[in-house]
């Protein structure tokens, strides 16, 4: 089944230097742009990260320091990567968890302004979590009934996902095809950041996901652990959570 847009929806991929989004970098990424007349485009970006890449993230992805030394930074493509992503939806396999919290990242300290709360966002893994519960290369084979060459290479990812997701509408007559349905039925709990440090309560308002004040308001938090603030900010978490927690601190003032 083809997907039903009503404006430009990119798949991507990221092949990274490790899995923590507030510290490790972008080696290579890969975006598949679909438009509502099912034209596609297809753009692969090898990134030097400017660090090393440790030996057991090239076990994965097979890129070496050697492989990007003479590429660009983040920095360097973040305008064109802000251009291709630009009034279009999002969908990736992990993407809410992983690619997005960790791409979000790499804007911020390129000092581009990216609000990914504008778009929708359809995380494949997530129908397939709901389904099935398996990995991107079960998924390829259950839906499409193919074996997913290259695997972990970004570009044979990212039109692997596309597929599940055709593939998926076309095996379940509840799932709608829309992007908006697809982005609510793949958000799997709703979170201020989005690294996921930061939810909400059954009212709507800010709690910690994590940690000794789990579950606890942030503003109470703020009132009653000042320190807990100060902490978290000068840690190890994402920019986009340390922005969220600046904005709350504020708004706790007023």
């Amino acid at each position: 089944m083809e997907l039903k847009l009503t404006r430009p929806i990119v798949f991507f991929d990221l092949e990274t230097t490790g899995t923590n989004p507030s510290k490790d970098k972008i080696v290579e990424i890969s975006i598949l742009k679909i438009y509502p007349d099912s034209h596609e485009e297809v753009s692969t970006f090898r990134i030097n990260p400017g660090m090393h890449i440790p030996e057991q993230s090239t076990l994965v992805h097979k890129i070496t320091d050697e492989d990007v030394k003479d590429k660009p930074k983040f920095r360097d493509i973040a305008p064109t990567l802000m251009k291709i992503l630009e009034g279009c939806d999002i969908g990736g396999y992990n993407s809410n968890k992983f690619d997005i919290p960790l791409l979000a990242e790499e804007f911020y300290n390129a000092g581009c302004e990216i609000d990914f709360r504008r778009h929708h966002f359809v995380d494949v893994q997530n129908i397939f979590y709901k389904k099935e519960q398996r990995t991107l290369v079960a998924a390829y084979k259950f839906y499409c009934d193919k074996d997913l060459e290259g695997a972990h290479a970004a570009e044979a990812d990212i039109r692997a996902t596309y597929e599940v997701l055709k593939a998926q509408l076309d095996r379940y007559p509840d799932l709608q095809n829309d992007i908006a349905f697809l982005s609510e039925y793949t958000t799997m709990k709703k979170t201020a950041d989005y690294a996921g440090r930061i939810g909400y309560n059954d009212k709507g308002e800010e709690v910690f996901n994590f940690g000794k004040h789990i579950g606890k308001r942030v503003v109470d938090v703020f009132a009653q652990d000042p320190s807990y603030y100060d902490w978290m900010m000068k840690g190890d978490f994402p920019q986009d959570t340390k922005h969220v927690l600046m904005q709350l601190k504020v708004k706790s003032y007023k």
